[in-house]
């Protein structure tokens, strides 16, 4: 019986596209059932186990393990999962405090929010634009019609690495293109939910 998964990170190539596929394989479904317990949402849950995965292969050459394979990734989706729950908080706190705002007039900051959003929007869109053709229609296809990586990888006719890897730079670009709009966008997407 192999063991791998038991072993440190010293003793397994994560270079090795092998090895990292059968990592990958053998602890995503049980990563993403722990990251479900925690958030109790399953696509919340599916993109936690994603990035980490993401960040993992981007990491492989220079990540440092210390313990096993195994206790690294689910330490790493309860880091996650928790750092998305005080996300949450934060969202629905903002939310709340806009409800009591409109609540006790409906007109206060309307013309103000629109303005933002229609700059926010054309923000978004320049961003868009600073991405590579492929790269920017792997956003599009998960972001605006939610499609999942494994559906834009069979309508692309490309690998879910590849979905990922583009996944990972169009929101690596977004987040340091967008860093002004946070707030805002968070607003936006509470509302897209």
């Amino acid at each position: 019986m192999n063991n791998d998964h038991r072993l440190p990170i010293e003793s397994i190539d994560l270079t090795d596209d092998g090895v990292f596929e059968k990592i990958f394989k053998d602890h995503y479904q049980p990563l993403h059932s722990y990251a479900w317990s925690l958030i109790k949402d399953s696509e919340s849950a599916e993109e936690v186990v994603q990035n980490l995965m993401m960040k993992l292969w981007e990491k492989r050459a220079t990540v440092s393990i210390h313990v096993s394979v195994r206790s690294y990734l689910f330490r790493s989706v309860y880091h996650d999962c928790m750092n998305y729950l005080k996300h949450e908080k934060i969202k629905m706190k903002h939310r709340e405090i806009k409800q009591r705002e409109w609540e006790s007039d409906p007109s206060v900051g309307m013309e103000s929010s629109e303005g933002q959003d229609t700059e926010l929007m054309k923000k978004l869109e320049q961003s868009l634009e600073l991405l590579p053709a492929k790269c920017r229609e792997v956003f599009q296809l998960s972001r605006f019609e939610t499609l999942k990586y494994q559906e834009i990888a069979e309508r692309l006719d490309i690998s879910v690495k590849t979905v990922e890897a583009h996944m990972s730079k169009a929101l690596k670009t977004l987040r340091i293109e967008l860093a002004d709009f946070l707030m805002l966008l968070l607003v936006i997407i509470s509302k897209w939910n």
